[in-house]
């Protein structure tokens, strides 16, 4: 946390930096209404000196102060207790998200909602079939929480790289029709399984999570589904990966990802837990990876010297290592591959990117068109 602060105030560009934390049963309208509120404490906090007229910039590290509409709340043995709550963002567009109260200033995971089932869209439209509906006719039962959610669009930027990182797959414009194997480890709402398994029509994506609560989660308000293509297995990551390892003669994934959070807070690595990074098992994932295959890992660590120990321990198995980092975030997304041949470069990276979005951008695939593969790989670095 203190590690935290300390980058934040490099970042900000200030000598002195006060941080407030809001409390969640507090609502305001905007930045404007806490600007007021706070502005006579923190200029009893200025140094000595310091002109009484002096503007004191005001930041906000999100832009979901205003409208905040808690759908459901409970308690998972293993998560502690989480709410699912809608937000209204800066375009004026809702987002669904989902919160650990243990860490509640993280967002765990994020949807958009469609532009139809905006809060005040639903009020304005059930009162207009008030009045059209005859007397005596029942109401029209509402739509399910996860049928509201918009599947072709992906909220965060680091499961953007992640996906951005199936390019480094051979022949990427030809993925389409390739009966891909993927294995993601950690569940959260499902977005990132959804994601590739609506826009990868032959691919089979096993997805492994700890926590039974989350799938029921993901499936009522997230607009997650199990088919014949996704599997979900409640499960230890470690445990499942180990087991797999263990398996005599077993087709391996041509894609794994790590997505997996640790629920330990003083240990300066909030994704992944540490034991997810040990070289023994490190070395088990690449047994279970193709040849040719990517394992792609969200990183999110504060503590420089524990990044670089673990960024060396992922370069001893797997020598060949790209980083992205994620703008205005911690999160760092690692690419790492078994075969140092196949080393590309940047010029080649953004080559293949766009090959692969030229084919997810034909007509009738859903694509959101504001998202960019080759804009995820522009900044990637080889470690």
């Amino acid at each position: 946390m203190e590690e935290g602060r300390k980058q934040l105030a490099v970042s900000a560009g200030f000598r002195r930096l006060i941080t407030v934390a809001l409390h969640r049963g507090q609502q305001y309208e905007g930045m404007d209404s806490i600007q007021a509120e706070l502005s006579a404490r923190v200029m009893e906090l200025a140094p000595a000196g310091m002109p009484a007229q002096q503007q004191v910039p005001f930041l906000s590290v999100g832009g979901d102060i205003g409208v905040r509409t808690v759908q459901h709340q409970d308690c998972s043995p293993l998560s502690g207790d989480y709410v699912i709550e809608d937000v209204q963002g800066d375009d004026r567009r809702y987002f669904r998200r989902l919160i650990f109260l243990s860490s509640r200033n993280v967002v765990q995971s994020e949807a958009r909602l469609l532009k139809d089932v905006s809060h005040r869209a639903q009020k304005k439209r059930k009162k207009e079939r008030k009045k059209q509906r005859p007397a005596g006719t029942p109401e029209e039962p509402p739509a399910a929480p996860g049928q509201c959610i918009d599947k072709s669009y992906l909220c965060c930027e680091h499961h953007k790289a992640m996906i951005a990182g199936l390019a480094l797959l051979r022949n990427p414009e030809l993925l389409l029709e390739t009966p891909l194997a993927l294995l993601v480890v950690g569940l959260g709402g499902g977005s990132l399984p959804l994601f590739v398994h609506d826009h990868f029509p032959k691919s089979r994506i096993e997805a492994v999570e700890i926590d039974p609560c989350m799938l029921d989660v993901a499936t009522q308000w997230f607009g997650f589904s199990q088919s014949d293509r996704m599997t979900v297995h409640i499960a230890d990551g470690l445990d499942y990966v180990t087991s797999l390892a263990e398996r005599e003669a077993r087709p391996p994934y041509d894609v794994i990802m790590f997505d997996v959070d640790s629920k330990d807070p003083t240990l300066g690595m909030s994704c992944p837990p540490p034991a997810f990074v040990d070289q023994p098992f490190l070395q088990k994932v690449k047994s279970i990876l193709a040849p040719e295959g990517v394992f792609i890992l969200n990183l999110v660590c504060r503590d420089l010297g524990l990044k670089d120990s673990v960024l060396g321990g992922l370069q001893a198995v797997f020598p060949l290592l790209y980083v992205r980092r994620i703008e205005g975030e911690v999160n760092e997304i690692l690419f790492c591959q078994p075969h140092p041949a196949r080393k590309l470069a940047t010029s080649e990276l953004l080559e293949m990117a766009q090959a692969l979005e030229q084919t997810l951008r034909k007509p009738g695939r859903g694509w959101d068109g504001s998202y960019v593969l080759s804009e995820m790989l522009k900044t990637v670095k080889i470690v």
